[in-house]
């Protein structure tokens, strides 16, 4: 399928068994305008049969399971040829697609950042039919980025986020799992690309319908690992 590049922006959607939600999704970011690529992280739904049909769109499939920092590389390697910036957004339905102009109006002039969006009612109380999980995971991911060297965050672990292109794909991140997002922001710092965030609205049902594939147990430790490679790396080179 042949893309024509505009404005400079494309949206990366990857998915992993979101057969309920990937269609719904899709439809509703290309209803914005931009070229859209959805990378299929080796679903074993029918992920892949829900979207397959839709027209104007580029399916990008890992054979196997990566991770969804895998697939958004694989995206940025996409995106790359027809856009200058690469827009993600979560294929289980929690954003709206059209925050992305938030994201966009959020660029200085002088810069070209990383723009991540902020989710909006996830802090405290107020955000009491969130899961626990999220909640808490959201506070300990803001603290050890910053830690790590990272930017100071409210919501270091937002998928709608604001990509410069190819500066992204230049920073050196080795985790290829959920623990991408947060190494991202830590490289940009280290390498001088700043960070910055802006507030997005976000859906979460209360009747706990919402898909998530992230793992408490499994992924607490992995994420662990990563602050503690990332930090023993920056009390290295400090020293």
């Amino acid at each position: 399928m042949k893309i024509e590049k505009k404005n400079g922006f494309a949206f990366i959607i990857p998915v992993y068994n979101h057969a309920g939600t990937v269609a719904q999704v899709v439809k509703h970011v290309q209803a914005l305008g931009f070229p859209v690529f959805v990378v299929d992280d080796g679903s074993t739904d029918n992920t892949y049969y829900q979207i397959k049909e839709i027209e104007g769109i580029q399916i990008l499939r890992h054979h196997q399971n990566l991770g969804k920092g895998a697939a958004i590389m694989t995206g940025f390697a996409a995106a790359a040829v027809v856009a200058d910036w690469a827009i993600t957004i979560d294929a289980d339905g929690q954003h709206y697609p059209e925050d992305a102009h938030r994201l966009i109006d959020a660029i200085p002039q002088s810069t070209r950042p990383i723009v991540v969006g902020a989710r909006e009612g996830m802090a405290g109380i107020e955000g009491a039919h969130i899961p626990w999980t999220s909640r808490f995971g959201r506070k300990f991911s803001n603290f050890w980025v910053w830690v790590s060297g990272g930017a100071i965050l409210s919501d270091s672990q937002s998928g709608m986020r604001l990509y410069p292109l190819p500066e992204a794909m230049l920073l050196t991140t080795k985790a290829r799992r959920f623990q991408f997002e947060v190494e991202i922001l830590v490289m940009a710092r280290r390498k001088g690309l700043n960070v910055i965030e802006t507030p997005v609205r976000v859906v979460y049902n209360p009747d706990g319908k919402r898909i998530s594939h992230f793992r408490p147990f499994v992924d607490f430790l992995r994420n662990s690992q990563t602050f503690a490679r990332l930090i023993f790396a920056r009390i290295f080179a400090l020293r």
